[in-house]
């Protein structure tokens, strides 16, 4: 029985999703197992998923550090303008920079926070001078180091 309230999903989905959020490297027959169901039905209600957006990708999480992008940055923005066309300009030039992990339109003082992974504090400095402050329609943008990590990426609480 579909749980309207859930999108949708049956008690199997959600087990399959609970168990592939938790790890991601289950092979169908070890997912299968899991939720109950043979590999058959779990590998096509998996690809349904899939499809259907409920998964939207699987890859492997790498310590920034071992690829020399230690330095993690917040970074509020303030656009000149809030237009829809404003808004479009900015988040297009965003999308092109790989060194912006996240870009999250807000409402309060900030119309966004890029989370930005460096390798280090200079190399932010350069990517600030040179990149950020010319994006299209930026009027200020406001910086925040993080000096430590406490809780990051952690599974959805569903």
């Amino acid at each position: 029985m579909k749980d309207s309230s859930k999108g949708g999903l049956d008690r199997i989905d959600m087990k399959i999703l609970r168990a592939l959020h938790a790890d991601g490297r289950l092979t169908n027959a070890e997912l299968a197992a899991r939720v109950d169901v043979s590999p058959a039905t779990c590998h096509r209600r998996t690809r349904r998923l899939f499809d259907e957006g409920h998964i939207t990708g699987v890859r492997a999480e790498v310590a920034p550090a071992s690829v020399g992008l230690g330095a993690l940055v917040m970074v509020g923005v303030m656009l000149d303008l809030s237009t829809p066309d404003s808004r479009s300009a900015f988040e297009k030039a965003v999308l092109k920079m790989k060194e912006v992990l996240d870009c999250i339109l807000v409402a309060g003082e900030f119309d966004y926070f890029l989370k930005i992974r460096a390798r280090d504090m200079a190399d932010f400095n350069k990517l600030q001078g040179q990149t950020l402050i010319a994006l299209p329609g930026v009027r200020n943008t406001r910086t925040f180091f993080v000096m430590r990590e406490v809780k990051e990426n952690a599974p959805l609480p569903f």
